[in-house]
Parts: structure tokens; C-alpha cells; sequence
């Protein structure tokens, strides 16, 4: 049986409640997927605290800047129905040799150990997850669910906009 590829956002979860909600899923390993993985008003989830205290709680840390968020919209994309322009800049980005290299090493974790991809929206739909989990369940066939800040893990439903071109990579394009 397949694990299924976890995500998670902090929100403004403390270390503590960080911890058990990771630890209640049983994930072993978390892949930060924040573009600039730092936080004034909650220190304990910069990158550099993430790599200190989650292993002392049982769990790995990496950081994987190439999953990250917050890219250029291209002048010209096809991915028309995102009405958010930095979902649209990200689903240009998921076409990249970059996101499929991440993709698939992010799929070798998952292979070896319980793993959750993390932001920092609490709410997956609001959050480059999406688009992540959209990817992974259609062009690479693997299960994804959403894990709540109450504890309960969601099914992935692929966007409706979403389309798997012949070629493996995903489009937005239905409108």
C-alpha cells in the first residue's frame, strides 16, 4: 500500500500543538515548502528553529526552496482559470524541469517515511498545497490529503480548472 503525501500549514500553531498535530498524523518527515521559510511573529517555524526542534520531537526536517510559492507571473499564461495571480504564477511554475526534480525527490521521501508538505496558510485551499497536491495526485497518481488544524486529514480533490496535458504536465486552462 502507498502512503499518502500529507499537507499541513502552521497558521499560528505553537511548537507544542505544531508537534502533536504532526505526530497525531504520524509524519515522520516534513518538507517545508515555503519560498522564504522565516516568520517574525512566530519564530519557532523559521527554517533555522524547524531544523533544531522538530528532530528532537521525532520528526525530519528539510527545506525545499524549489516547492516554494510566491513566483513571477509569466506576460503570457495559459492558466486562465486561477483568478489569483500568484496561483497562476505558480501553476507556471509547476511546468518547470525545477518543480518536477522536487516533485519527485518529495516523492522518494514519501516512499521511505510518513510525509507532510508544510506552508504557512492554515487552510489548504488558500495555499500553493493546492496546487502541489493537484499535481502529485493527477500526473503522478499518488493519494494526497489535508491535514486540519483539528486533526482531521481531508481527501485532495482535484481542481476543476485542472487538466493533464499528454505530455505529463498540468494545466488550468479550463474555463
Amino acid at each position: 500500500m502507498t502512503r499518502a503525501l500529507i499537507t499541513v500549514g502552521h497558521g499560528a500553531a505553537g511548537q507544542t500543538e505544531l508537534t502533536a498535530l504532526l505526530r497525531g498524523a504520524g509524519v515522520a518527515r516534513l518538507v517545508d515548502v515555503r519560498r522564504y521559510p522565516g516568520s517574525r511573529a512566530h519564530p519557532h517555524v523559521k527554517r533555522e528553529a524547524m531544523r533544531d526542534w522538530l528532530p528532537e520531537a521525532g520528526i525530519a526536517y528539510r527545506w525545499d526552496e524549489r516547492l516554494g510559492g510566491r513566483r513571477r507571473l509569466p506576460e503570457s499564461s495559459p492558466d486562465l482559470w486561477w483568478q489569483v495571480p500568484s496561483f497562476r504564477a505558480y501553476a507556471s511554475h509547476m511546468r518547470s524541469p525545477e518543480f518536477a526534480d522536487a516533485v519527485t525527490d518529495l516523492l522518494d521521501d514519501l516512499d521511505t517515511d510518513v510525509t507532510a508538505i508544510m506552508c504557512s496558510e492554515s487552510l489548504w485551499w488558500r495555499c500553493h498545497r493546492r496546487l502541489i497536491a493537484d499535481f502529485v495526485t493527477s500526473a503522478r497518481g499518488r493519494a494526497v490529503v489535508h491535514l486540519l488544524h483539528n486533526g482531521r486529514l481531508t481527501e485532495h480533490s482535484l481542481a476543476e480548472g485542472a487538466r493533464l496535458s499528454t505530455d505529463g504536465l498540468l494545466y488550468y486552462d479550463r474555463v
